[in-house]
């Protein structure tokens, strides 16, 4: 949904200024922290749009914590993500999918933040110009920390104090919700003027789609209740809409941002390969998660609400489902064998 209102082309720093305004209790703290994220996604774009001439293409010689090559524009992004969040003191430490560890700022109990985050997601596809995007979170501390540790990342998504996404690609757009009684909410990034700008107010995901995103690579690995949900969409039914036309760039941001806004399903189901899931939890799902549900969309990992998964480790992986509420529905019940 493009906005249409009188507050389109409104700045991203207005709008959360707005909000906190809103709020009789705010401090400014939450506002800070999530301007910091947005002035981050700047400086993240600047270095995606002149990659090829910068010499960040390709890999380095690194390996990160899920025994993936560290590609140069991801080292680039986490590092510029960790400078940001370390100033001002709103954040007390950070998780990255780059890092094998949480990365401790401050234990002042005026932090009252963390944040976790995959930097650049898609670093398969940097090199290919494919569009690619950073997915961040944010979370409460417990107000009884007095330390800030791996207790505080773990947490279900439900208790997300805020996600969203960052994905770059024909344009750059930073897509955020705080909650779902406030929405979510799209802004595009305009270089002339430096700033991202409403263009997408509160966006709402269609109860049905007709289009799906998986890799189809992958079918000989699925279970069997996967495979019927597979074919049953491919399968012709005009009455029903289908067959659904398949749609799979192969970039999370890509395929869910895609998703959201035109409705359909987007599945990277577990399979015998990875029986836990691919995905991260902490990193990628639960933001995601968090921003369909806040559009009017669901997501699962095919058994369960991907929002009540309580994680007991940061680099947790799991099955992801997401998109239109009937669509997700229609994969439970296939999942669950109940068709």
């Amino acid at each position: 949904m493009i906005s249409d209102g009188v507050r389109t082309g409104m700045t991203l720093e207005t709008f959360i200024m707005e909000g906190m305004l809103g709020s009789p209790a705010a401090t400014g703290v939450f506002t800070s922290l999530l301007n910091q994220i947005g002035y981050a996604a700047k400086l993240v774009t600047s270095k995606v749009r002149r990659a090829g001439l910068a010499n960040v293409l390709g890999a380095t010689e690194q390996v990160n914590v899920q025994g993936e090559r560290v590609m140069k524009l991801d080292e680039e992004a986490n590092d510029t993500l960790l400078g940001t969040l370390r100033r001002r003191g709103h954040c007390a430490a950070v998780a990255s999918e780059e890092l094998e560890h949480i990365e401790h700022f401050t234990d002042d109990a005026r932090a009252r933040y963390v944040v976790l985050f995959d930097p650049l997601d898609g670093s398969s596809n940097i090199d290919v110009n494919i569009s690619i995007g950073t997915i961040f979170g944010v979370l409460r501390r417990d107000e009884d920390s007095l330390q800030v540790g791996e207790k505080d990342f773990l947490k279900p998504g439900k208790e997300l104090a805020a996600a969203g996404y960052v994905i770059y690609g024909s344009s750059t757009m930073l897509v955020l919700s705080t909650g779902r009684e406030k929405g979510v909410h799209g802004f595009t990034y305009d270089p002339t003027v430096g700033e991202f700008l409403l263009s997408h107010e509160n966006i709402r995901i269609p109860e049905k789609g007709s289009t799906y995103s998986i890799n189809e690579g992958n079918f000989g690995r699925w279970t069997d209740g996967v495979k019927r949900w597979n074919a049953h969409l491919k399968a012709e039914d005009k009455a029903d809409g289908r067959p659904y036309g398949m749609r799979y760039v192969g970039t999370l941001v890509a395929d869910a941002h895609r998703t959201l806004l035109r409705g359909g399903v987007f599945a990277y189901p577990a399979d015998t390969k990875s029986p836990e899931g691919k995905l991260r939890l902490l990193y990628e799902a639960n933001p995601f998660a968090f921003l369909f549900e806040a559009a009017g969309g669901s997501a699962t990992d095919g058994q369960r609400r991907i929002l009540d998964v309580v994680p007991t480790k940061l680099h947790q992986r799991t099955g992801l489902v997401l998109g239109s509420k009937r669509d997700v529905e229609l994969f439970e019940e296939f999942a669950q064998g109940k068709r």
